[in-house]
């Protein structure tokens, strides 16, 4: 029986060698080895997983990258959490540095709240504590049973602009959006920078007409009930809506204002900062319009590189300067596409956050000088 004196053992759930690099440098850092399994899909793609050591009465951290394949992903941190569970593991910690679907943690129209349903699965299948990284949205650990650390990026990247930007002193940093400027000014504050927000950019259109807010549509004065000629349709307060002479105030229809930088960026570096760069045409977009107001380099700093479809290639042929982001998604492929693609290596705090859960310490460490805003 091959069990760790330490009493836990790290497992990678990722079937890919390039997703294993994470969790290579974390056991490095924790001075452990990788535990020993197999993770691969079967001929007609069912996801299988062996685990080829004892696991009894022990902490267990599964480290799980996303790769591009998501759904892959997140089936073999579940098959895997769960071959744990029934193999009598003490306690199963996913280190998931990336938390898949964290964009769809409100509802929108008729959809759902897929990241709630994530969270529901997690707990099903034995986890019973999730390590994770800079969420979308920070109320998304209320949709767990159990305790989330939520990990920052943010001293990482700071650390990369003091050390890696020449006269970073004479920098600005940008908020791409209104939604994205608290956490521009938490960078601005601590760097001592100045800040300028954008404002106007293209958004996804949600149209309230489509969202069930009318449902069901309005009865006009003359109709009646289906199947029942001449026989009114009661007055109640819940159709009072549907009844002429009762009409509610109508919201204005909003218009896409032109693209505005509130802030001077003239001969100023701008580091536009946010949580996840994917789909990058709203960055190419903000640079050409910092560009034209008169910066002169432009930075993109983010703590997930996601990078989907054509962003190497539109990246390259942008304004942009560099693209600065960690390691918790893997994006090797997309640094060999384009060399502006910079990566910050966030091993250390995943392998201490392990260190200090396994040994019961606290994590107030990790969190120091974090403020609510950050």
């Amino acid at each position: 029986m091959n069990i760790s004196k330490s009493g836990y053992r790290v497992f990678s759930a990722n079937s890919t060698t390039a997703c294993t690099e994470l969790a290579k440098k974390i056991t490095e850092r924790l001075g452990v080895e990788l535990g020993k399994s197999v993770v691969y899909q079967e001929s007609n793609r069912e996801t299988r997983v062996d685990v080829k050591e004892s696991v009894r009465g022990q902490n267990i951290f599964i480290i799980q990258t996303i790769p591009r394949d998501v759904n892959t992903a997140i089936m073999e941190l579940l098959v895997m959490a769960y071959a744990l569970k029934t193999n009598c593991a003490e306690n199963i910690i996913g280190v998931i540095p990336y938390f898949p679907y964290s964009k769809q943690c409100k509802m929108r129209k008729r959809g759902s709240i897929v990241c709630k349903l994530l969270a529901s699965m997690l707990a099903k299948a034995g986890l019973t504590h999730i390590i994770t990284m800079d969420l979308h949205q920070k109320e998304i650990q209320g949709f767990f049973s159990f305790p989330v650390d939520n990990l920052r990026a943010s001293p990482f990247l700071l650390q990369y602009i003091q050390d890696e930007i020449p006269d970073y002193r004479n920098a600005i940093i940008v908020a791409k959006s209104p939604s994205a400027a608290k956490r521009a000014q938490s960078y601005a504050e601590r760097l001592r920078l100045g800040l300028a927000v954008m404002h106007g950019e293209a958004q996804c259109s949600e149209s309230d007409m489509a969202d069930g807010r009318h449902s069901p549509p309005p009865l006009s004065s003359g109709r009646t009930t289906s199947g029942h000629p001449g026989l009114e349709l009661p007055y109640t307060g819940r159709h009072q809506a549907a009844f002429p002479g009762i009409e509610l105030p109508m919201m204005m229809a909003k218009e896409k204002p032109p693209i505005t930088v509130v802030g001077d960026v003239g001969g100023r570096i701008a580091i536009i900062v946010d949580d996840i760069i994917d789909d990058v045409e709203d960055f190419v977009a903000a640079a050409e319009i910092l560009k034209e107001r008169g910066a002169y380099k432009i930075y993109i700093m983010a703590t997930h590189g996601l990078l989907s479809a054509e962003a190497p290639r539109l990246i390259e042929e942008s304004a942009i300067d560099e693209v600065v982001v960690t390691n918790t998604v893997p994006h090797e492929v997309q640094k060999l596409q384009c060399p502006k693609i910079k990566t910050v290596d966030v091993s250390m705090i995943l392998a201490e956050a392990i260190r200090r859960i396994h040994n019961g310490e606290s994590m107030a460490y990790l969190f120091r000088n974090i403020t609510v805003d950050d």
